[in-house]
């Protein structure tokens, strides 16, 4: 299966060099370009992309304000968004998971890690980059959109569930989530989605989010009831 990909960004060498370096694998094309966030909605209700690379500062419509579109136009439903940032501080990338994103990555980013980036967000993984996001979770995590209904959230999942979900957002994967648990990757790997379908968010990083604004993790914190070291997902680890 060809993996369908659309580059968003304002400078065409940029876009020339991600293209590049994606063209080298069998699995993956580049089937459109956009230099503006419009551009980008506008290609992507054409071309149909399985995943997006969006930059997130373009000249007029941004790359934020795109993501939320894409992610919420029902015809694009099978479409993800990894945002793409020159800063780890970007104040904007948290505010572009909570729009959708699936995931987001620096530019510096390796090649090969680009190529499994773009991989595990198709697969229906999210992308959580090494030391960024945990970084950007952290600091802006405190400080959700409105007000959330903590009980009533988190009260539809069962106590594995709840458990698994905080592993989540504490950065384990499934084979560490089930090391820790005593249980199979299989098995780890259902109660996240089974987590994902009954809270209603998109995909693994939104559930990372939810857990954080919820207070089942605190932020910069861990969970109060457990402090386990905090290990980033990395592309080469391929989440689920």
């Amino acid at each position: 299966m060809t993996i369908k990909v659309l580059l968003a960004d304002d400078q065409a060498l940029v876009r020339a060099g991600f293209g590049s370096l994606l063209a080298r694998a069998a699995d993956i094309q580049v089937v459109g370009e956009a230099g503006t966030g419009d551009e980008a909605v506008r290609a992507a209700r054409v071309v149909r992309p399985d995943v997006v690379l969006m930059d997130i500062r373009m000249p007029g419509t941004d790359g934020l304000t795109a993501t939320r579109t894409i992610v919420q136009d029902p015809e694009l439903t099978d479409c993800r968004v990894i945002v793409l940032t020159t800063f780890e501080t970007d104040e904007y990338v948290f505010a572009a998971l909570r729009a959708g994103a699936s995931g987001f990555l620096t530019k510096e980013t390796e090649p090969d890690e680009l190529r499994q980036a773009v991989r595990a967000v198709a697969a229906g993984d999210a992308l959580l980059s090494p030391g960024v996001t945990r970084r950007v979770i952290e600091q802006f995590a405190h400080r959700p959109a409105a007000p959330t209904d903590t009980a009533g959230q988190l009260a539809v999942l069962t106590a594995r569930e709840r458990e698994v979900t905080r592993l989540i957002a504490t950065g384990l994967s499934n084979d560490q989530i089930a090391s820790r648990l005593f249980i199979s990757p299989l098995t780890a790997k259902t109660h996240v989605t089974r987590a994902i379908a009954k809270l209603g968010v998109r995909d693994r990083a939104q559930l990372v989010i939810l857990a954080y604004e919820t207070g089942l993790v605190v932020a910069g914190g861990g969970c109060p009831s457990e402090q386990g070291p905090p290990v980033d997902t990395a592309p080469g680890r391929r989440p689920a």
